[in-house]
């Protein structure tokens, strides 16, 4: 009788290291990041310990990306968003950022909490250049990334909605207090009112 064949296989470099950040995106969100070891993380992804100090050097490290895919709003999510009504693009925008959030709840809850890791400044400058990233996202999906005018205070109404936005998905994930329906009201008015009556009343005073 032949012996199990190994779990590990020959994949390409940027696949092998795809597989190891999802399988570590798994493990964060299921425990701290102080219960998690680079053992476990090598063990769970099939790969020997060292690939992973390969690819990403120390366990912070493989955390550090982990908290940059969770919170950061990918270019390609804007080219993939309805070309209607600037309240299609909105509902768009919305749907896909509860959709991307439902894939994994705990770990970006987790992440976006800043949970495991403690006062980590690096953790710290993700976040906030997440957020950055987030608003000129939802800019460039409404086509206002280049409004002239009031830019700067355009762009800090989008990083204060999103406080919003992380709130609301809490209630949702957390304490289910929202259904998601609700949610995706809650939030694609928001925006639109900030977007429709807000910024063009600031435009104007």
């Amino acid at each position: 009788m032949s012996s199990p064949a190994p779990r590990w296989r020959r994949l390409e470099p940027d696949r092998r290291r795809e597989q190891i950040l999802s399988c570590a995106i798994k493990l964060f969100g299921e425990r701290p990041y102080s219960a998690v070891s680079t053992t476990e993380l090598a063990r769970e992804a099939g790969v020997a310990r060292g690939l992973i100090n390969h690819y990403f050097g120390t366990k912070r490290d493989l955390y550090l990306e982990v908290v940059r895919q969770m919170v950061t709003f990918p270019e390609h999510a804007v080219q993939r968003l309805p070309k209607g009504s600037l309240a299609e693009r909105v509902e768009g925008a919305v749907s896909w950022f509860l959709d991307m959030v439902s894939v994994h709840p705990k770990t970006w809850l987790a992440v976006i909490g800043a949970e495991g890791v403690g006062d980590d400044p690096e953790v710290e400058r993700i976040l906030a250049e997440a957020d950055d990233i987030a608003a000129q996202r939802v800019l460039e999906a409404v086509d206002l990334a280049n409004v002239g005018a009031h830019r700067d205070e355009l762009r800090a109404m989008i990083r204060a909605y999103g406080g919003l936005v992380k709130a609301a998905a809490r209630e949702w994930l957390v304490r289910e207090t929202m259904p998601r329906e609700h949610v995706q009201r809650l939030l694609t008015d928001t925006l639109l009112s900030i977007l429709r009556d807000t910024f063009p009343t600031v435009r104007r005073t």
